[in-house]
């Protein structure tokens, strides 16, 4: 005697949860196989063996009943633990779909025993769960039906796996008839449903009070208000009426699914009106089907190859009629969903802008929320599906493109972002509101019904068991507070919800104690308890149900192709963000079962979340570039050289108007005529591109941190960083340097330019919060080096610095009498150009090289870019000083002689013929002094410039440079002098002996150093060797120096390039800048190699050098060649004095008349004015 099933021993309810939880994660082993037997790259090798064609053919043909020991079969004897090892994961998958299915027979069966009665709107845990249960289990069917290779891989292993243990595996011959029967599996799967029927089919009954309501079209969901706060405004504050509140916001998808499969495995019943109506709405609603992820069913096709299988059923009609509903969802649906998808994106902006301003309405209405975004991720869903699937050619149904391209789909998206990042905002207002609900209003009901339930006269008392769970729900309810959501507690009631879950079973079987449709007020007030907890305890999981987009996983070249047109249409560039946000979603997708696709899944998800920040940053950074260059471009019609044409024309106004009408032309536009509007709705590209700006600045700003598999992307550090590597760029470019043809920009144009965009990036902060001032910071410093951190380029630093001394200080001392130094002007003046040379016809040298450019340099580079341009120049000076010491003992000997014969007259003659390289002496030398008169016009502009910035820092540096502290000890003091003078030098203060040119001379090493080309060198074959230099005493070589440049002096005289310029105060080729060089390399050279008697070493050298010049004045009529440019060479000693710290005036005096510095002076002023 058989005893009656008791159904809380069933368990039901648990059985249901645990069978769709393994159901979806086989459905995930099984899609991951499919997928990797198809990519050859990523099934295992031997598969793709074309030696083992033939076993694989022999395979497919016996399989089931293979024979082990047949001789074609031994080739895998070989490769046996290389099968086993990688099939094992395939195989053991097909073995748990094996017992996955017996289980759901199983349970399916017990639930046909007990008589279970399925409604959606009344248990509805019990009947989303068994239709969930069955849709994943005809799934994983249609899709192990899908596999290819199954047959081979099984047998594969089955043949590997008896050679390596000698006994076949024991689930093999249920494996192999499981894999023969689903072969067809609808047909299989239609004989097992026959049985389960009884169930199925009310419960998909029970669908037809939702479906319809659903899948309305655009036009329906409008008049009815749909998903519109505002539609009833005096009920605003209420409530939602509805009695079946969790299938407000049940996935469309999921119901066609359920109604779809259930009707094709029940297609006897399609001739009931209900279902027949579900079943054509479903079908006309699309044309394709999802069964896991971008696996999908032409569900059309599908139905009919299976309806035509039915032999002897008679399905000629039915096949019409799903050809019928085909061409009808390939005609309309389409057209249905796009409009439905423009009604959603206004529905959902209104209800992102209502919950924004009053996000107290989360409460009342949150319901509104999840319905939003069930039926957005429905259409999103749908429109993937049918984008990537588009049907076969031979239904002759043109598609039209505009269906499926929705360049608008971006504000959807973020729409529904919005909405979702709303509700974590405001979490606790929905948990206060719900918490009073459950406590105040649902508690004092639920015991209502209780107690109604235990006065019925048709029920003598309830049953113990859900006479517990229903106490057990209502003091779990009662007992919640609003203190505890202030006390940020945690709330679980995941036991409530599995309590009624047990209840629904329990109450839904056949002669069971408490007949739950009989109590349909309880069933469904629970339900509206169960939503009212996960509102409280499950809101993240709630979000992603209803609103998970993690399926753009699987269509990643529609991903792309939809980022890229946000990105190409401005009206959507604000809504950009929201793909990287999606990208957060993809591990959703994921199932504890299968782990190993967890890696790759997540770098997925990061990889496309970086490259859309990045993409996203290059595009505000081209914007902001060309912002840029338009800035650029008004500021440069702002330089003064362009007022030139406007004072032309002033100055002409007064000729007469016939010349005016021959000369007359387009007038220029002036700087400012493009900030005149005459009407607003004339958009500018400036305007344009403000606009643009704005847009993407929006999305850069949106939020502040997208957590994507265990990464935190900062969209506003990926605009910074990129928007600091494309400024460091822009400041090399704006120079326009070209090594090639030496052109460069003007230092006080690109420093124009660098401030206009500073001011647009300055403007940044206004669009997003950035800290520009940061990426000043950042960049700016890095320009006053010669390298930039960024990717080792160089900056303009060292191009400034390699041009001024590479191109135009090379100019100046190679091309002599052509640029000046001109003290009075305090610039380098081309006075000449060079006709057979076409390089200087680009070159004008005080448009570069004058104060004005110079501060310019400074405020571009700073204190370090200058320093480093100082010790390049160094680096040059020392080169020539080193050429000067190889010259000077070459003439040792002489230079010895004359150094003790100075007041000989005929003694000095004579051994000046003996002098050899004279004029090469002086061109080092001269070089030397310009390079020296650039670097104190460089000083001096740095000091300009740093006065302006830093007035109280300067104030300070000149304070310790003028009163460094005294100390006993000369050894310390001299130190401490040091210190200073390198803290002044470096702020642009001038000192008696440049430091860097002291630390120059001091680091001088023997290797060839890179220096001007000297056209004057001559015998160079004769110069003394690298180590002659180092043996000779560095002191004696020193005076010996001097005593060369001394006695050199007087040969200036026979050049005609050695006239004084009075407008320029300076000789054409530039020996006035001797002084400077005289004064400085002995200053420097006595400092590190001489017990300090600069001033006794400066007064030989003068007494040396008035008496060589002295002697010109006693030269013979036929000797004015030698003497015609005598007085310009007088002056010369004056500006060496003067220029020294060490003599004095009346020192000259004593050793060369002041009346032969007066007439010399009287005399090329003389000559200037009749010149000019």
């Amino acid at each position: 005697m058989s005893r009656a099933m008791v159904p809380s021993q069933q368990k039901l309810a648990e059985k249901l949860t645990i069978l769709n939880d393994r159901g979806r994660g086989m459905l995930t082993r099984i899609y991951n196989i499919k997928k990797m037997l198809t990519n050859t790259d990523s099934k295992p090798a031997f598969l793709s063996d074309k030696n083992l064609d033939s076993v694989f053919k022999y395979l497919h043909k016996k399989f089931p009943n293979i024979d082990n020991h047949a001789g074609a079969l031994q080739v895998i004897n070989n490769i046996k633990q290389d099968v086993v090892k990688s099939l094992s994961l395939y195989y053991f998958t097909f073995v748990d779909i094996m017992d996955f299915k017996d289980h759901v027979v199983d349970l399916l069966t017990t639930i046909d025993a007990c008589q279970v009665h399925m409604d959606v709107t009344l248990n509805y845990d019990l009947t989303v769960n068994y239709l969930n249960l069955i849709s994943t289990y005809v799934s994983i069917m249609i899709l192990l039906s899908r596999v290819e290779d199954r047959r081979v891989v099984l047998s594969l292993y089955s043949v590997a796996y008896e050679y390596l243990h000698a006994s076949c595996d024991p689930s093999f011959p249920r494996l192999g008839q499981l894999v023969i029967d689903y072969d067809s599996p609808l047909r299989k799967l239609s004989e097992e449903f026959v049985p389960h029927s009884r169930v199925v089919v009310p419960a998909i009954m029970s669908l037809h009070k939702i479906y319809p309501k659903r899948n309305l079209p655009a036009d329906q969901m409008r008049a009815t208000g749909m998903l519109s706060l505002l539609a009833e405004p005096l009920k605003i504050m209420n409530v939602p009426n509805t009695d079946m509140v969790q299938c407000e916001y049940l996935s469309l998808d999921s119901m066609e699914r359920w109604i779809i499969f259930s009707m094709m495995l029940c297609h006897q019943y399609l001739q009931e009106a209900q279902l027949w109506d579900l079943w054509k709405t479903a079908l006309q609603s699309g044309y394709i089907i999802q069964l896991c992820r971008d696996e999908v069913l032409h569900i059309h096709s599908y139905i009919n190859t299976f309806f035509e299988s039915l032999k002897g059923h008679n399905m000629s009609k039915r096949i019409t009629e799903v050809k019928d509903l085909q061409h009808q969802a390939l005609l309309s649906a389409p057209g249905i969903h796009r409009e439905r998808r423009k009604f959603l994106r206004s529905a959902l902006k209104e209800l992102a802008l209502i919950y924004t301003d009053q996000p107290g309405l989360l409460g009342p209405k949150g319901l509104y929320i999840f319905q939003a975004l069930a039926v957005a991720r429905d259409e999103i869903h749908w429109l993937l599906r049918h984008f990537d699937n588009p049907p076969s050619k031979r239904h002759n149904v043109k598609l039209s493109q505009e269906d499926f391209v929705d360049r608008q789909l971006p504000e959807l998206l973020f729409n529904m972002e919005e909405l979702k990042s709303l509700v974590r905002k405001y979490n606790q207002v929905v948990q206060r509101y719900y918490v009073q609900y459950l406590a105040g209003y649902d508690s004092v009901l639920l015991n209502q019904l209780i107690q109604d339930l235990n006065k019925e006269p048709n029920l003598a008392h309830c049953p113990e068991d859900e006479s517990v769970i229903l106490s057990s729900l209502y003091n779990s309810i009662a007992a919640v507070s609003v203190k505890q959501v202030e006390a940020n507690d945690m709330f679980d009631f995941r036991g409530i919800r599995l309590d009624w879950f047990r209840l629904q079973a329990y109450t839904s079987v056949s002669r069971a104690g408490l007949v739950l449709r009989d109590h349909s007020d309880l069933g469904k007030h629970l339900n509206m308890i169960v939503f009212h907890t996960k509102m409280v305890d499950y809101l993240d999981e709630l979000l992603n149900e209803a609103g998970d987009l993690s399926i753009y996983c699987f269509y990643t070249q529609i991903f792309e192709h939809q980022f890229k047109q946000c990105m190409e249409f401005p009206a959507q560039h604000r809504y950009s963000i929201v793909f990287p946000i999606i990208c957060g979603h993809f591990m959703n997708a994921t199932h504890e079962l299968c782990p190993e696709e967890r890696h790759s899944i997540g770098t997925t998800s990061v990889q496309y979340a970086h490259w859309f920040l990045k993409e996203m940053s290059d595009e505000v950074n081209q914007v902001i570039t060309a912002i840029c260059e338009e800035q650029c471009m008004l500021n440069y019609k702002l330089l003064p050289k362009h007022s030139a044409a406007s004072i032309l024309q002033s100055s002409n106004k007064h000729k007469k108007k016939q010349d005016k009408k021959k000369h007359v032309g387009p007038e220029e536009e002036k700087p400012g005529v493009e900030s005149a509007r005459k009407n607003r709705e004339n958009f500018t590209r400036m305007d344009k591109l403000h606009m643009a700006l704005t847009e993407l600045c929006y999305a850069v700003n949106y939020c502040n941190v997208i957590q994507v598999w265990e990464h935190g992307f900062v969209p506003r550090e990926f605009f910074i960083q990129h928007l600091e590597t494309r400024f460091n760029k822009a400041l090399v470019g704006m120079m326009m340097y070209n090594p090639d043809t030496s052109e460069i920009a003007k230092p006080s144009e690109l420093l124009s330019s660098v401030k206009a965009i500073m001011s647009v990036l300055q403007g940044l902060e206004n669009y997003v919060q950035i800290d520009i001032a940061r990426v000043f910071n950042s960049v700016l410093p890095q320009q006053t080096q010669a390298t930039d951190s960024f990717n080792g380029e160089k900056t303009i630093t060292a191009n400034y610095t390699n041009w001024y001394l590479e191109v135009l200080l090379r100019r100046v001392t190679v091309n002599i009498g052509q640029i000046v130094y001109s003290p009075n002007r305090k610039a380098f003046v081309t006075v000449a150009a060079d006709n057979n040379s076409k390089e200087n016809l680009y070159l004008a040298a005080e448009e570069y090289a004058d104060l004005t450019e110079l501060r310019a340099l400074a405020e571009l580079i700073g204190p370090y870019g200058m320093r480093y341009l100082g010790e390049r120049l160094m680096g040059h000076v020392a080169s020539q000083v080193d050429e000067l010491k190889k010259l000077v003992i070459q003439n040792k000997e002489v230079l010895f002689n004359m150094r003790t014969s100075f007041d000989k007259p005929d003694a000095m003659r004579e051994l000046f013929r003996r002098l050899g390289n004279v004029d090469s002496v002086l061109m080092r030398m001269t070089i030397i002094g310009i390079l020296l008169s650039y670097r104190s016009l460089a000083q001096e502009a740095l000091l300009d410039v740093l006065e302006d910035r830093i007035p109280f820092l300067m104030a300070s540096v000149q304070d310790l440079k003028h009163f460094v502290p005294n100390m006993k000890d000369t050894k310390y003091s001299n130190m401490k002098q040091q210190v200073v003078n390198e803290m002044a030098s470096a702020a642009g203060l001038s000192c008696d002996i440049d430091p860097l040119l002291i630390s120059a001379l001091r680091s001088q090493k023997n290797e060839p150093r890179k220096e001007y080309k000297d056209t004057a060198r001559t015998s160079t074959s004769s110069v003394s060797s690298d180590p002659e230099v180092t043996n000779e005493s560095d002191y004696e070589l020193a005076c010996l120096l001097m005593v060369f440049v001394a006695v050199s002096i007087p040969t200036l005289a026979k050049k005609d390039v050695s006239v004084f310029k009075a407008s320029l105060e300076g000789n054409l080729n530039n020996c006035h800048c001797l002084a400077k060089a005289v004064n400085q390399i002995a200053g420097a050279l006595f400092t590190i190699h001489g017990p300090g008697d600069v001033s006794d070493r400066l007064q030989e050298f003068l007494a040396l050098a008035s008496s060589s010049l002295l002697r010109l004045g006693q030269s013979q009529e036929h000797d004015k060649e030698f003497v015609k440019n005598r007085e310009s060479v007088y002056i010369l000693l004056d500006l060496i004095v003067q220029e020294s710290p060490y003599l004095t005036m009346d020192l000259l005096e004593s050793c060369f008349p002041y009346a032969l510095l007066r007439n010399a002076y009287h005399t090329v002023y003389k000559a200037s004015a009749v010149d000019n």
